[in-house]
């Protein structure tokens, strides 16, 4: 038996696998699933997928797999502190940007509005399609066969889909139910009205963290910020002051990366303690305890929380929507579109892809091949195929 605490998922009550494997002598099932995951071409893929910045932009920004890895360790610590499993935690962690399109967040909008008429297209109902279906590395099946409570991690990690009586829950109130639940192969029914794990809820808010703490990094390398711009935000600046007044003629660059390093401390530390303190309020002694709460239980406190909304808002107008990084989002949003269309119509894929377009069976069918296709490029094969189909080669500068 695993040495967690009660509410812990263990590995030894797993539900298993769609289709069963042997006992490894040597490592727990959710040590496979983090081994299968790291050995798959989607995570190799994430290393030239773009996170903020184009990889083209500079070779020290962040890229999809960079971060991935940032959010694994941190959610790999929490788990720790809070006795739950790590490996669970890793799994989920590597696995949650694996349906990712090339140019980030870009690129999925831009499928988002093309595949709109079939049913739309998600990142994560994407990653569940990667990793049951379209990594196709088996002998005996496709997918990578990863157990029950991993699809659940990697599907409801951010919390629930519906609430109990079916309706839309959390942003898909707004949004709607994501097409393409009904077709996620798993060994049992993935309880989508329920939440996930503690394991999952890690992986979940060690992506806030991470993509907080290096997006203000990332974005002082681009010169689109300085420090000093911080000094009056919620969450980053009590801590821009300190490190400003304590260390002021260290270089700018060592003064930005102990910057980061007291954020993800500070928010990491408040989500140990305010998780500790809500799973012994919840009153909850096993892993479907945790499903059953109603509610999420790793979380900020709500200073902290407060705080990183602040932030965020920050971050969204002077980052995410400047017009150094807009006039490349716009850019690579046409080139996606320009790609979808175009396979629509010559149903012109390149390798396996072109049998799977020429059988495909309606548009709709043929839709969702192409969704899968470009949602698996990297940015510069997406490059590439889009100058070996248009003889131009798209400037994002």
């Amino acid at each position: 038996m695993s040495d967690t605490a009660p509410y812990a998922s263990k590995p030894e009550l797993s539900l298993g696998r769609l289709y069963g494997t042997g006992p490894s002598p040597t490592r727990s099932e959710y040590q496979r699933d983090r081994d299968r995951i790291i050995h798959s071409t989607a995570f190799r893929r994430l290393q030239h997928k773009t996170q903020v910045f184009l990889q083209h932009d500079g070779n020290h920004f962040r890229n999809r797999l960079t971060h991935t890895l940032e959010v694994s360790q941190m959610a790999r610590s929490m788990a720790r502190a809070l006795r739950l499993d790590e490996d669970l935690a890793e799994a989920v962690a590597l696995s949650h940007d694996l349906g990712h399109t090339p140019f980030g967040h870009a690129g999925e909008r831009a499928l988002h509005a093309v595949m709109e008429p079939y049913g739309g297209f998600d990142h994560n109902i994407q990653a569940m399609r990667v990793v049951t279906r379209l990594e196709n590395r088996y002998a005996e099946h496709d997918g990578l066969n990863l157990t029950w409570e991993t699809l659940e991690g990697i599907l409801k990690h951010n919390g629930p889909l519906t609430n109990q009586d079916g309706t839309p829950y959390g942003k898909y109130a707004l949004e709607g139910v994501p097409a393409g639940l009904d077709d996620i192969p798993a060994i049992a029914d993935l309880r989508i009205s329920s939440h996930a794990s503690l394991e999952a809820q890690i992986a979940a808010i060690a992506d806030d963290v991470a993509y907080n703490a290096h997006d203000i990094d990332d974005a002082l390398r681009a010169d689109l910020i300085v420090l000093e711009d911080l000094i009056d935000v919620p969450l980053a600046g009590p801590i821009v002051s300190e490190v400003l007044a304590r260390y002021p003629e260290v270089a700018p660059n060592r003064q930005a990366h102990e910057v980061q390093r007291r954020l993800i401390t500070s928010t990491i530390e408040d989500v140990i303690a305010t998780t500790s303190a809500n799973i012994g309020a919840s009153g909850v002694t096993s892993a479907e305890d945790v499903r059953n709460a109603g509610q999420t239980l790793v979380t900020f406190s709500d200073r902290v929380a407060e705080a990183e909304r602040g932030l965020k808002a920050f971050l969204f107008t002077e980052v995410y929507r400047h017009e150094s990084v807009m006039v490349p989002v716009r850019r690579s949003e046409a080139l996606v579109r320009d790609l979808f269309a175009h396979y629509m119509k010559t149903r012109d894929l390149p390798g396996r892809w072109g049998g799977y377009a020429l059988s495909a069976t309606d548009e709709s069918h043929l839709a969702r091949v192409v969704a899968d296709f470009i949602a698996g490029m990297t940015d510069p094969y997406a490059i590439d195929e889009y100058a070996r189909l248009f003889d131009a080669r798209p400037d994002f500068r």
